[in-house]
């Protein structure tokens, strides 16, 4: 492959960020490797490679393609590649980095000529100039996240404001306003023979919800790990609330003090070290059995919310499983089951365990981005004070 082309490959991925599609530095590697087996003379053939190779989401075809005709069209006339910046957010690029060096290479390329620089380009590609570079990140997949984007996630995640609804007790606090305090008032007016100067009220005291999480580690869920623990971090590290965490694979693993740490860094290595079946293999209901007997009592006092974070891939027993995660759900206030492949467009819960598990979940949500993580936030802050309707098991069936 010639450099030129090289060059043009990576700064059409460059382009296709710009306008929004999720394309990094490994995608532009693997157009680069395709281009190894593709006749790049071919124009079709090399479009039906790169759409493969760059294009994740049904949504981009059009824009891809747009891109794509305006990038690689043969040249002519005496307009300037330069305004190829238009295709992405101007503050990204430098009208340098659009400065031909060599002749053009690419799909319908004469040999020998000295390409001619490009028209300007269709109207409707313009819109995408006011876009967001965090807007983008909010609602890109963690999977895609590159090494140079993680350390925007972590500053955004450090913003998440965590406001669980708060727990209402059965006792009454005096300095309320909500419900007349007859027992007081009644009492008060004994001072004065009985005549009632002042009504008392009061109301029902709050107090902070505990949340217990339950996150998968094992090797599917190896893509989203990363970005997980440093949502697990932000949450353990809350002062105003009880937040119990426990890693799983193929056993149970308690990580709360590893996670309390202020350094992100030293408490993910710390986890690291804690955890022995990192990436391996999947029993959630082996899993689920070892928490409630062991940890059950320990940390499900107060009426918990539950995040179980899994993509429901268990190689143990579905019966276990069931009946575990039923036995789970009667000992919390609400379960809330979060799968990283629920985002994706047309995801049907078909595997096993997801299957015997999900008649025993409250709340089944996608949590595979910045943006299901703030939706994630506005749930837990609305939750009502009663448990939701549940599911009766049969006799026997998860007894």
């Amino acid at each position: 492959m010639s450099g030129q082309l090289l060059r043009n490959a990576l700064l059409f991925g460059r382009v296709l960020r710009g306008l929004g599609l999720e394309v990094g530095p490994d995608s532009s590697i693997e157009l680069v490797a395709a281009l190894e087996h593709v006749p790049v003379g071919r124009r079709t053939d090399f479009q039906n490679a790169a759409r493969c190779v760059l294009v994740r989401h049904r949504e981009d075809l059009r824009r891809f393609d747009q891109a794509f005709d305006a990038f690689w069209r043969k040249p002519r006339g005496e307009s300037t590649s330069r305004d190829l910046a238009a295709l992405g957010e101007k503050r990204k690029f430098r009208r340098s980095q659009f400065e031909p060096s060599a002749p053009d290479v690419g799909p319908d390329a004469e040999p020998g000529r000295k390409g001619p620089e490009r028209g300007p380009l269709p109207t409707i590609l313009r819109p995408t100039l006011t876009w967001s570079a965090d807007e983008v990140l909010r609602h890109k997949d963690f999977a895609d996240i590159t090494g140079e984007e993680l350390e925007a996630v972590r500053g955004l995640l450090r913003e998440f404001s965590w406001r669980i609804a708060p727990a209402v007790s059965r006792r009454f606090d005096s300095r309320g306003r909500e419900r007349l305090d007859l027992r007081r008032t009644l009492r008060r007016s004994l001072r004065h023979g009985g005549e009632v100067l002042s009504w008392d009220r009061n109301r029902r005291r709050q107090r902070p919800r505990p949340v217990v999480v339950i996150a998968d580690v094992s090797g599917s869920m190896e893509r989203y790990t990363r970005l997980l623990l440093l949502f697990l971090h932000g949450l353990a590290r809350r002062r105003d609330r009880r937040v119990e965490a426990f890693l799983f694979g193929t056993r149970l693993t308690r990580v709360t003090r590893e996670l309390a740490g202020a350094d992100v860094d030293l408490a993910l290595q710390e986890v690291a070290r804690a955890v022995p079946d990192w990436s391996g293999g999947t029993r959630i209901g082996a899993a689920l059995r070892e928490f409630n007997f062991r940890w059950g009592r320990r940390v499900l006092s107060g009426g918990p919310v539950v995040l179980l974070i899994s993509d429901g891939w268990d190689r143990g027993e579905p019966e276990l499983l069931a009946r575990e995660i039923a036995r789970l759900q009667r000992s919390c206030r609400r379960l809330v089951w979060l799968n990283p492949l629920a985002g994706s467009v047309g995801y049907e819960p078909l595997a096993r365990g997801m299957r015997a598990a999900l008649p025993y979940v409250d709340d089944f949500l996608p949590v595979h981005s910045l943006a299901s993580l703030e939706a994630l936030a506005r749930h837990l802050e609305t939750l009502p004070e009663g448990r939701p309707p549940r599911r009766r098991a049969f006799r026997g069936e998860a007894a």
